[in-house]
Order: C-alpha cells, then sequence, then structure tokens
C-alpha cells in the first residue's frame, strides 16, 4: 500500500502524530542531555552517585517510569515515561538540581548543560527495545569499555541480573517484550537480551554516531544481524496496546518517505497532507527541520509551510 492508498483507506487517523515537543502521558521517550561545550558533568564517582541519587528521588516523586540509564562523562540518556502531564517540569527539576549541587561543590558559574535538552519517542517495540540497547552500548562506543556489564553508571546490570533490592528502573518491561508467555522469570528474555547486546556491541562505532538517526540506523543493523527478533516484535506491538492507539513503525515510515520523495514536486491536497504527516511523524521522533526536509526531499521552507497550512 503506497502512500495516498494509506490516506485514502483512513487508517492514517489511527497513528500517533504531533508537532511540537511531547508533554503526553503513557509515551516512552529517549531523552538526551549534553554539557555545555566541552564541560564535563561527572568528575567524579561522588558525582555519578549524585545524579542516581535525584533521578531515583525527582522520579518517584513526579510519577515518572523509568526503563533505563546512561550517565557518560559529558551528557545523560534516560529512557522515561510519565504518568501524568509533566515531562518538561520533571527533567527542568533533575538538571536544575545537579546543575546547582555541581557548580556549588567545584565553586563555577554559568550553565553546566547545554541548552534544551533533546526528545525521541519511542513509537514501537523495536524501536523501544533498540533504544534500550543503544543506551547501554555507549561507554563501549566511547571507547570507555569493551564489555558494557563493566561501565558502573548505566542500567544494565538490572536487565541481566537480578537486583538485591527494588529499584526504580523497570527493566522488566523491555525484557517482556523478549519473552514467552511461560517465562515468568524472564530468564530466556535476559538470556535473548545479552545476545542482542554483544550483537550490537559488534557494530563498530562509526556506523552508529551521535545524530538525530542514530537508534534509526542502529535498529536497521540490528534487524540485519536478528531479522526473527524484530519480526516478532512487529507483530506482537506491546506498546500500542498500552497505551490504547495504534503506532505507526519506523519501517512504515521509511516506506512512506520513499513515496514522498517521488512526488516531492506534486502539489495535489493528497501529497501534501501525506507530507505533514510524516514531517510531525518525525518531529515526534526528534528530528530538526532542516533534517526533515533532506529526508523528505523538500526545502526548509516547505516543511514551514506545511506544518502550518490547515488540510
Amino acid at each position: 500500500m503506497d502512500i495516498i492508498e494509506f490516506i485514502d483507506s483512513g487508517k492514517i487517523k489511527r497513528f500517533f502524530r504531533s508537532r511540537r515537543k511531547l508533554n503526553t502521558p503513557g509515551l516512552v521517550y529517549h531523552i538526551t542531555q549534553r554539557a555545555a561545550g566541552k564541560e564535563p558533568l561527572f568528575i567524579e564517582d561522588d558525582d555519578y552517585l549524585a545524579m542516581l541519587v535525584l533521578m531515583k528521588e525527582v522520579f518517584q516523586t513526579q510519577n515518572m517510569n523509568t526503563y533505563a540509564f546512561c550517565l557518560m562523562p559529558n551528557h545523560i540518556h534516560l529512557l522515561v515515561s510519565p504518568k501524568e502531564r509533566n515531562l518538561f517540569e520533571t527533567m527542568r527539576i533533575l538538571f536544575s538540581r545537579y546543575a546547582s549541587r555541581f557548580n556549588k561543590k567545584y565553586q563555577r558559574k554559568g550553565h553546566l548543560f547545554g541548552g534544551p535538552y533533546r526528545q525521541a519517542v519511542c513509537l514501537d517495540d523495536s524501536y523501544m527495545l533498540a533504544a534500550s540497547l543503544y543506551i547501554h552500548l555507549n561507554p563501549v562506543r566511547a571507547g570507555l569499555t569493551s564489555d558494557p556489564l563493566k561501565y558502573r553508571w548505566t542500567s544494565i546490570r538490572l536487565y541481566l541480573r537480578k537486583p538485591k533490592k527494588k529499584s526504580f528502573v523497570n527493566a522488566d518491561f523491555i525484557l517482556s517484550l523478549l519473552s514467552d508467555q511461560g517465562d515468568r522469570e524472564l530468564t530466556g528474555a535476559k538470556k535473548e537480551y545479552l545476545k542482542l547486546l554483544k550483537q550490537g556491541s559488534r557494530l563498530n562505532s562509526d556506523e552508529v554516531l551521535e545524530t538525530e538517526e542514530a537508534i534509526e540506523k542502529f535498529l536497521s543493523r540490528l534487524k540485519a544481524l536478528v531479522p526473527l527478533v524484530f519480526k516478532g516484535l512487529a507483530r506482537n506491538r506491546k506498546i500500542s496496546e498500552e497505551l490504547g492507539f495504534e503506532l505507526a513503525s519506523m519501517d512504515e515510515i521509511e516506506g512512506m518517505i520513499e513515496e514522498v520523495r517521488k512526488n516531492a514536486k506534486v502539489r495535489d491536497p493528497q501529497t501534501r497532507q501525506a507530507r505533514k504527516y510524516l514531517i510531525e511523524q518525525l518531529l515526534a521522533r526528534g528530528f530538526k527541520k532542516g533534517e526533515i526536509a533532506e529526508k523528505l526531499g523538500v526545502s526548509r521552507k516547505t516543511v514551514y509551510n506545511t506544518l502550518r497550512c490547515s488540510l
């Protein structure tokens, strides 16, 4: 089914879409926050521990589900889902409190973080699984370790080992994406996750760069290595079940992009509607307007005009 048939069938209305940074409860967000310039966010172990304590306190107080994290020397990755419409406020509290502590400790002034955090939405099971693997493999890609289990400041141990006490990180949700119905202890899922982690670590670091499309590229290469795992995820659609509405997968989006690119110069209402839909989907995933223009084969001005027009 091509993009025009997709619209004509009415299916387009069943998919989640957004043109702005989202603050919607129930969605799963991949948050990235970086230090300003080349400044470090963490200088000694005590700084990492302080951030972990803050994360636990703030996320529990703000009623936030946490699925994965990685604290790198100059940036942070979080995989979270708010139960209330308070994602912006939660991130503001977390980052401002840590910055205040850091500046006071090291007697520094000015901004610690390099502007607003970046956000991408996990709109299907495959993307969420890939995002968690990508987050846990950050230290490997950065050359800090060859074994992700040996890096202290991620949630990976909670995925592969039984925690000694209850954690604020819910690793079971993502592990359950890989589990069979009889796998109550998620033993098989943990083994499968470890296999995927090893497969992901074999990807060359220069193949998966820190860009807006990093996870999409990572997911694409991982699918090529273990296609059966991701075919199963495409059938299950657990995130869609949790949310109560259907979400467009990245594979579907990529197919639609190809159709829109073929009709880049066409100006009929259906093509404009298809283009607007894809722009909104890509914005929701964290792409910038310039990158979207390049993806769709149109000018940045066309992207802005498409978003403003009512179809």
